[in-house]
């Protein structure tokens, strides 16, 4: 994912004097960009904060700017300057954080990012997207540039499948109805939407078809489909790789009370604990029940009970 967001990226500074990259001594996606474009590529060290300090004085200036780290970092050290310096400000600074969820399962818990919807969430102004696969990180790439106000994208893994037909067309702020069966739907975004993919198909070999939705823009959340899943489904479902607090399941849960929903909502999430285990996104995925064999039996077994 990172890889192919630079490059894109890379191609449009090369057109736009005006983008620049900044990296809390981090970025070995991003050396390209920085051997071709020195001028519009700063390496911060380590200090993030900094960093978004930084950033929001370049933006004040009238520069376009993204900022990359590793989540918990870019996010959870910064915390105070993204919400005084860009949110307040509404400035239009690009937060790019790498490894949601538990793709850096290895590294513990120290690098696994489960709580940064939750805080970016509660954040005024802020957008937050998670694409799924390496066509919706491009399309995103590339609109990111004209987007007004404060974007975190939260990149999955960088070897991540295609989910989505080619000539999809991708928009901030919209969802995407990948298959539409009846009754249920599951919904997902980010690393998970394969794993959600694959469960969909599991299921359609079993004889249950069940509606999935991509809801890669996290907030603002597309109300307006939200409406009609819920209007022509008794049961839903939300696949995520974040805590089961105030994630892409609490948004869903937020709107469908607005709805009257009268249906079930089942969030598949991360417990509100932190990870006892260490290892690849796969193992800790079967761990806590969120890969697509765990996911299509839970379905399965609600569709006939």
């Amino acid at each position: 994912m990172r890889a192919t967001f630079s490059k894109t990226l890379e191609n449009l500074a090369e057109k736009d004097p005006n983008i620049l990259l900044l990296t809390a001594d981090l970025g070995r996606f991003f050396s390209s960009f920085q051997k071709k474009l020195p001028k519009q590529f700063v390496n911060c060290g380590v200090a993030e904060e900094n960093m978004l300090g930084l950033a929001a004085g370049l933006s004040l200036s009238g520069r376009n700017i993204y900022c990359y780290s590793i989540i918990p970092f870019l996010i959870m050290r910064t915390l105070e300057s993204i919400r005084v310096n860009i949110c307040y400000n509404k400035l239009k600074v690009k937060l790019l954080g790498a490894g949601g969820g538990l793709v850096y399962g290895r590294e513990g818990m120290t690098h696994q990012a489960i709580e940064d919807i939750g805080i970016m969430r509660s954040l005024p102004n802020m957008t937050i997207v998670a694409p799924a696969d390496l066509s919706e990180v491009k399309a995103l790439a590339e609109e990111s540039v004209d987007f007004s106000g404060p974007l975190y994208i939260r990149f999955g893994r960088d070897k991540a499948p295609a989910v989505y037909p080619e000539g999809t067309k991708f928009r901030i702020g919209k969802g995407i109805v990948l298959s539409q069966g009846e009754k249920i739907a599951l919904l997902s975004a980010g690393t998970l939407l394969a794993e959600a993919k694959r469960a969909e198909e599991k299921l359609a070999g079993q004889g249950v078809r069940i509606s999935l939705i991509s809801m890669s823009t996290i907030k603002p959340l597309d109300s307006e489909l939200i409406r009609e899943i819920a209007e022509n489904h008794s049961q839903i479902f939300v696949l995520e790789d974040h805590s089961q607090i105030n994630g892409l399941g609490s948004a869903v849960n937020e709107a469908l009370n607005e709805f009257n929903y009268k249906g079930s909502l089942k969030k598949l999430a991360l417990p509100d604990s932190y990870s006892d285990f260490v290892g690849s996104p796969d193992y800790l995925y079967r761990c806590y029940g969120l890969d697509s064999d765990s996911v299509a039996e839970k379905i399965y077994e609600s569709a006939f009970r």
